[in-house]
């Protein structure tokens, strides 16, 4: 049966993604391959130098400067964003702008990252002088070792792509994207030389999905206080019915005499297995059907933690005491709010 038109053209734009998609990751890899080969230590050094660079600008309370013309500027912005938000200062810099009064923002304990492919962009070629003058670093990234940018960098690293994605070799794709992935990899190392761990990602991430992840703690969403179901370790069976059927929480926490140190916690699971006992069920008091020595966290603790703790073993589990460091009641946490707030 021979497809319509409509199909043939779903078929076409599927093979135009495929294709592009394949020329851009090999784009990637070729780069790779630049870096292992045992031929190229040029490439290896540029990288690493380029690195000290860096390093050192952000350790003598400088930042870097991103630069690019086209859409260039628009990976050097990206590259920008992701370098800041990774614990190393930079800033994107228009190059047409920075012509024009803006290249004040760069200071001599600065280092630059200077994008063009071509390695020919008027605009960032005629910034150089005044940066030369500064004595600032300029790490330029393009595909022409030979071009006029590559001679005044003092370090040119190779982003040479075979062709651009585009079937007419002409709008910026593979060489956007190697050079987007190139600014990835110089951030990431730039993190861990620096030392720049969760904690500190975490501050850099104060909000949305994310920075809820990095930042809530189990106090910010536990049960607390009169919310929580509690009784004594000799309270009968039904008063433990009784709180667990008035709190709906899933759990009700046994304590000791003062009400204050955890001495177990009886679920809904453990209420099953105790009805097994038939009429000698209603006879029985709280620590005769609890869990003894139950699983706990503590409230300073991370909500992430927290919902590994009752997700990453054989048998999950829906409620945790909180506890703190002297292992006295704080609170309850479901695995339900957790899953709600992350």
């Amino acid at each position: 049966m021979t497809p319509d038109v409509k199909d043939v053209k779903k078929l076409d734009a599927l093979a135009e993604v495929k294709r592009v998609l394949q020329m851009e990751g090999d784009a990637i890899l070729k780069c790779l391959e630049r870096l292992q080969s045992h031929e190229s230590s040029h490439a290896r050094d540029a990288i690493e130098k380029a690195l000290r660079h860096f390093q050192k600008a952000l350790e003598q309370g400088g930042k870097i400067v991103v630069t690019g013309l086209g859409k260039s500027g628009k990976i050097g912005q990206k590259i920008a964003a992701t370098m800041c938000s990774t614990g190393s200062l930079a800033v994107y810099l228009h190059p047409t702008e920075g012509l024009h009064g803006d290249i004040g923002l760069i200071s001599p304990k600065d280092a630059v990252l200077a994008l063009s492919y071509t390695g020919n962009t008027d605009e960032l070629v005629r910034l150089m002088p005044s940066l030369k003058s500064l004595r600032v670093p300029v790490v330029g990234v393009g595909g022409n070792p030979q071009s006029q940018l590559a001679q005044l960098s003092d370090v040119w690293i190779d982003a040479a792509v075979h062709s651009e994605a585009c079937p007419h070799n002409l709008a910026p794709t593979s060489s956007t994207t190697l050079a987007l992935a190139l600014g990835d990899a110089l951030a990431m190392a730039l993190m861990q030389l620096r030392g720049f761990d969760a904690a500190n990602f975490a501050q850099n991430h104060p909000g949305g999905a994310l920075g809820r992840r990095l930042n809530l703690r189990v106090s910010d969403i536990m049960h607390q206080g009169d919310a929580v179901p509690c009784v004594q370790v000799t309270a009968p069976v039904d008063e433990v019915l009784m709180f667990s059927t008035q709190k709906r929480l899933g759990a009700v926490l046994v304590v000791d005499r003062d009400g204050r140190k955890l001495l177990g916690i009886v679920t809904e699971g453990d209420i099953r297995r105790a009805l097994q006992h038939r009429e000698k069920f209603f006879t029985m008091k709280a620590s005769e059907i609890m869990t003894k020595a139950p699983v706990t966290v503590r409230g300073d603790q991370l909500a992430k933690e927290a919902l590994d703790l009752m997700e990453n073993r054989p048998h999950q589990i829906s409620v945790l005491p909180v506890v703190d460091e002297m292992g006295h009641w704080q609170g309850l946490i479901r695995l339900h709010d957790l899953v709600r707030a992350l």
